[in-house]
């Protein structure tokens, strides 16, 4: 076989399959927008399906695209409770029920922080909690510890992310990222 010849075969797909979405209380988009370019950079490949997504549409997007990880995320502050009423019909699904499965954000109204509601969150099905003021580098671990994780591209070693970008970024009622 010549060397410049194509070599054929079926390529391993590199990295995972992620579905980004905020829940049905939610219309903020920039948080969707900052997820799904921090993941594209670590080498995923992601579905966003945008603000407002009613349970019933979360459910079916996810039964047909069968992620490897489903992120959550919500700046309203109605985080928590869209969250405990989300995560029974996704694990309900035999087929997303082992699903890895993490919410995000601005979770309620009183601040982040609180230890009972992220027990609460993981108790209820979730596999991670990532709260508002938390750091990038535990949602990338997080991640970069799932299994098809391995096949990601990782970032470079010399990507220092700006020092805003260094927690999950929340809206500001006028929609700016803060």
């Amino acid at each position: 076989m010549n060397q410049l010849e194509p070599q054929r075969g079926k390529a391993e797909p590199a990295g995972l399959d992620v579905v980004v979405t905020t829940m049905a209380s939610d219309s903020h988009t920039w948080n969707l927008v900052f997820l799904q370019l921090l993941l594209e950079e670590l080498g995923h490949r992601v579905t966003n399906l945008g603000a407002c997504v009613p349970d019933e549409l979360l459910v079916s997007e996810c039964r047909r695209i069968e992620p490897d990880l489903i992120v959550l995320s919500s700046v309203n502050g109605h985080g928590y409770h869209d969250g405990l009423r989300v995560i029974p019909a996704l694990r309900a699904c035999p087929e997303l029920a082992a699903t890895p499965t993490v919410i995000g954000g601005k979770l309620g109204i009183a601040g982040s922080g609180d230890p009972d509601r992220q027990r609460s969150l993981l108790a209820a099905g979730y596999d991670g909690v990532f709260e508002e003021g938390r750091s990038v580098a535990d949602f990338r671990s997080f991640v970069g510890a799932l299994p098809a994780a391995s096949r990601a591209v990782p970032a470079p070693a010399d990507r220092v992310l700006p020092t805003a970008a260094r927690s999950l970024p929340t809206a500001s009622a006028s929609g700016v990222l803060r």
